[in-house]
C-alpha cells in the first residue's frame, strides 16, 4: 500500500484497485481510519479528535490531488506524493 503523505505522526495511504467510494487509509499510533475523499468524512475506524481534524483539513486542501491518486490506483499505477501539512 503506497504512502502518499505523512505529517505529525499521521500516515496517509491508498491501496491499488480498491472498492468505491473513493477513499484513503490513515493511521496514527494505534488508530486507523478510512476517509471518504468526496465527502471528507470518516467511513470506518477512529482517530483521536485532533488527528481527525488534521486529516480532514489536509484532505480538503488536497481533494483534487487525492481524486487523481485514486484514479491512478484504480489503474494499478503508483499514486503521486501529496504535500503534508506544515
Amino acid at each position: 500500500m503506497p504512502t502518499i503523505s505523512m505529517f505529525y505522526g499521521i500516515i496517509i495511504q491508498m491501496y491499488w484497485d480498491e472498492h468505491a467510494p473513493p477513499h484513503f487509509h490513515t493511521s496514527y499510533a494505534e488508530y486507523k481510519a478510512i476517509v471518504s475523499i468526496k465527502d471528507l468524512c470518516i467511513l470506518e475506524g477512529t482517530l483521536p479528535r485532533r488527528a481527525t481534524q488534521l486529516v480532514l483539513d489536509w484532505a480538503e486542501l488536497h481533494q483534487a490531488e487525492l481524486l487523481a491518486d485514486w484514479d491512478l490506483c484504480q489503474e494499478n499505477q503508483h499514486p503521486n506524493p501529496i504535500e503534508p501539512l506544515k
